[in-house]
């Protein structure tokens, strides 16, 4: 029997929740290691731990996941995320940060898979699946909200030493998540047979038309970690404010990223998903525009920057959920899982490159190039993504 969404929505934004937590303190983790003289090259290098492992765990992944079924699945990698969270706190290595995200990613790789699976075959029509899938992620933008708001009061605070010690709150949460999973029946897709059935089936995802949304798919991921591990970093360094400040600032990336999908799950009833999407790239485009021009013709480090990147989050975090929900409702709900193996490799690619492409600019005094390089990135996602929605009018 198919589990009813509002009984599995809470556990599965406290998912996200968790998962955004411990993938989004890299930002936090390269403000604080690169005060311990941790090099912006070696810092950029640890993204790739993360999403590496992501990208090489997610086909194998879907095999794991028809094996053991999507709860325990599910399960399983929250149990190994509360356990590591648990053991940050004693780390005093720099290697261990790596081995720590290696293990993360591919958590969050059986994790997201999981739950979009649990998504996918509780749904039907393309704008609810899109309503469910932004309120969901939405989840995914209060996660870097509190991890940035949390450890920023730690960071300032009398017990700053301890900033390591917030990872214990993740460990709580995640206990209370399993708990709630252990408490509910959750409709199983099919069971594949073996791998050969695996690539087999990925042979049929190969049309022009899923090339390019793969791409998209990876330049979204790609302007999206360009602000979520390193703006902290920028806001210190080129604007000269404090750790602090420069955390709660990014804060506020997150919130209005997490008000945009919030709107988006209300009102995409209204609109067609295409002519909202390509809405949101033009606000981008403006609202960078406008960055640049007071970078150029006021002041380079002007205060007023601190507050007009966040607004970008209002119309950037729309675009993932709206176009994957787009692709993924026109996908049969047998390849739902293998479909969203490939949405996270291409997603933690986007993250991977991205994360080594902003460390060459930090690293080579490139500050000042960072609004233009995020709007030649932004201009090169707005193209890709005409071609997609044309397209796609032409093969279904």
């Amino acid at each position: 029997m198919t589990s009813k969404l509002p009984n599995i929505s809470l556990p599965l934004k406290l998912t996200f929740l968790i998962f955004s937590m411990v993938l989004n303190c890299m930002g936090i983790i390269i403000l604080q290691l690169s005060e311990a003289k941790i090099t912006y090259e070696k810092l950029g290098l640890l993204e790739s731990f993360k999403d590496l492992p992501i990208a090489f765990i997610s086909l194998f992944a879907v095999n794991f996941i028809s094996k053991i079924g999507t709860k325990k699945a599910l399960i399983f990698s929250l149990i190994i995320v509360g356990v590591c969270s648990s053991v940050l706190p004693f780390a005093k290595v720099f290697w261990f940060y790596k081995l720590w995200f290696a293990i993360i990613g591919t958590c969050f790789a059986i994790g997201k898979i999981c739950v979009f699976g649990i998504i996918r075959n509780n749904i039907y029509d393309e704008k609810s699946l899109t309503k469910t899938m932004s309120n969901v992620e939405a989840s995914f933008m209060i996660g870097i909200f509190v991890v940035n708001t949390g450890f920023g009061w730690l960071i300032s605070s009398q017990y700053s030493e301890y900033w390591k010690f917030g990872f214990i709150a993740i460990s709580l949460l995640s206990a209370i998540t399993i708990y709630l999973f252990s408490r509910l029946e959750i409709a199983e897709p099919k069971k594949s047979a073996d791998m050969k059935d695996l690539f087999s089936d990925l042979s049929g995802f190969i049309n022009p038309s899923i090339f390019v949304f793969l791409a998209v798919v990876f330049s979204i991921v790609f302007v999206e970690q360009s602000f979520n591990s390193w703006l902290p970093s920028f806001y210190k360094n080129h604007l000269k404010v404090n750790s602090f400040f420069a955390l709660q600032a990014s804060s506020f990336l997150a919130l209005f990223s997490y008000l945009g999908r919030t709107v988006t799950a209300n009102i995409i009833h209204r609109f067609p998903l295409s002519r909202y999407y390509v809405y949101c790239l033009s606000s981008i485009l403006l609202v960078l525009s406008v960055i640049l021009g007071i970078q150029y013709f006021d002041s380079e480090d002007s205060k007023a920057i601190l507050f007009l990147f966040p607004i970008i989050g209002l119309f950037l975090s729309p675009l993932y959920p709206v176009i994957n929900s787009k692709m993924i409702v026109k996908i049969d709900k047998e390849k739902t899982n293998l479909f969203t193996s490939l949405i996270v490799i291409f997603s933690s690619l986007g993250s991977s490159v991205s994360s080594i492409v902003i460390s060459l600019l930090f690293e080579n005094q490139l500050l000042s190039y960072y609004p233009l390089y995020i709007l030649f990135i932004v201009s090169v996602l707005f193209s890709i993504s005409l071609i997609y929605f044309r397209l796609i009018k032409k093969t279904y």
